[in-house]
């Protein structure tokens, strides 16, 4: 969430600035809810003048004796203060409906984001690696995981509905071994602390990361409870330190998390229908981090590095672009997109986003921090570190054979079981 008083005192700013993203917003109710509550900040302190003022001539009244002078004052002064009490509950008031105006309204870009409306408008800034080339034409990665039956689309259809995924033997095996690997290298040479949270999460929680309200019908909700499926680990995991302060010695913190996540993909039908790229269940490593103003977007750069350097150990090309403003998600303020090459379609597809949330989640979250007597918004980032699945995907797809066989990364064989290639030998 933004600072409301920023907000209040810089709106043509904040206009432009969201307008840089596409956003249409009528600013009309908030900008009379805003004056609203100078007025009744004004009347307050108003009345509460004459109290004081009361409150001094009623001591002085009762000094000379005038008990019926005294008596009328009071009287007088008990209604002021009844007055106070009326609007500083519409005042609460005011302020409440100002936050739920507030929670639709996205986060304002960095000043370092490029213009732009969508995806054709993001701009690539590095590359890495090579695209493998085939002497056969490369095959897309369902039609692999068919072939070599560790991937069964059919049956996980039969079994829950579109969108679900069964893996089968080396697929299944492959799957865990990645989640292994990468959490293996991001806390043990990368400094994060493990942690396993719940995979469902409250209206809180998922209000202090910006998926509610706004992105209700992108949630599963749990029936007759207070909990949504998690729709990634970055929601349990910022609300680790909701209605918190964390002392500034103990910052940045650095979390990873391995969970399932759950989407239901609402406005993408249509879209990726074939194989696993967009599922409504799939896992994923999560990067979350909480730091300090100043340092967030060292730690940007960082967390990036970080995220890239799985798809570096595993030899898979990738590209990372800087999200325009049109493209970016609500919460972020600036984001990076990794981008692997898929062979078998012909086209990068992002695997990880890394995002700086400055203090908008923080703020919304209550998430704070104590420099000696100074409190203040931490800074919130995650990234994923990788979406497994989606790695699943860049494996089949880039260390395919001729043969129909796929191998294995020689950084994940040992997490394999000493496996080098599934459907071959080895």
């Amino acid at each position: 969430m933004l600072d409301w008083k920023f907000v209040e005192n810089n709106l043509d700013e904040v206009k432009t600035r969201l307008s840089g993203r596409g956003f249409s917003f009528d600013f009309a109710p908030l900008v009379r809810l805003f004056e609203r509550r100078r007025e009744l900040i004004a009347q307050a302190e108003s009345l509460e003048r004459q109290r004081n003022e009361g409150s001094r001539e009623a001591a002085e009244m009762k000094r000379r004796g005038d008990e019926g002078g005294f008596a009328a004052l009071s009287a007088r002064m008990k209604e002021v203060s009844e007055k106070v009490k009326t609007l500083n509950a519409e005042r609460a008031d005011t302020e409440s409906r100002i936050r739920g105006e507030m929670l639709g309204i996205p986060n304002l870009p960095h000043g370092s984001v490029p213009p732009g409306a969508g995806e054709s408008e993001n701009i690539e800034v590095s590359q890495w690696g090579e695209k493998p080339e085939f002497g056969f034409a490369p095959l897309r990665h369902d039609e692999i995981g068919a072939a070599l039956g560790v991937l069964d689309l059919e049956r996980a259809a039969k079994i829950t509905g579109s969108r679900f995924s069964l893996y089968l033997g080396a697929g299944a095996l492959l799957e865990r071994a990645l989640a292994n690997f990468m959490l293996d290298v991001h806390t043990r040479e990368n400094g994060y602390t493990e942690t396993l949270p719940p995979f469902a999460a409250n209206t809180a929680s998922l209000t202090g990361t910006g998926n509610l309200p706004k992105f209700e019908e992108d949630l599963f909700k749990l029936k007759d409870t207070d909990y949504y499926l998690i729709p990634t680990a970055e929601v349990p995991v910022t609300n680790i330190h909701r209605d918190e302060v964390i002392p500034a010695a103990d910052l940045p913190l650095k979390y990873a998390a391995y969970t399932p996540c759950f989407r239901k993909e609402a406005g993408s039908y249509g879209k990726d229908t074939k194989g696993i790229i967009r599922q409504h269940q799939f896992n994923k490593v999560e990067l979350v981090k909480f730091a300090r103003p100043e340092e967030s977007y060292a730690e940007l750069d960082s967390l990036l590095k970080d995220a890239c350097g799985i798809l570096e150990r595993l030899g898979i090309h990738h590209r990372v672009v800087t999200l325009c403003a049109g493209d970016m998600g609500f919460s972020a303020a600036k984001t990076f997109d990794i981008e692997v090459w898929l062979p078998g379609e012909g086209a990068y597809r992002e695997i990880s986003s890394c995002s700086n949330f400055e203090d908008f989640q923080a703020r919304r979250a209550q998430i704070r921090f104590k420099d000696g007597k100074k409190t203040a918004f931490a800074h919130t980032l995650n990234g994923s570190g990788l979406a497994i699945g989606r790695t699943v995907v860049a494996i089949l797809e880039n260390f395919q054979r001729e043969d129909g066989s796929v191998e294995v990364p020689g950084a994940l064989v040992p997490y394999m079981g000493g496996v080098e290639s599934i459907g071959g030998v080895g």
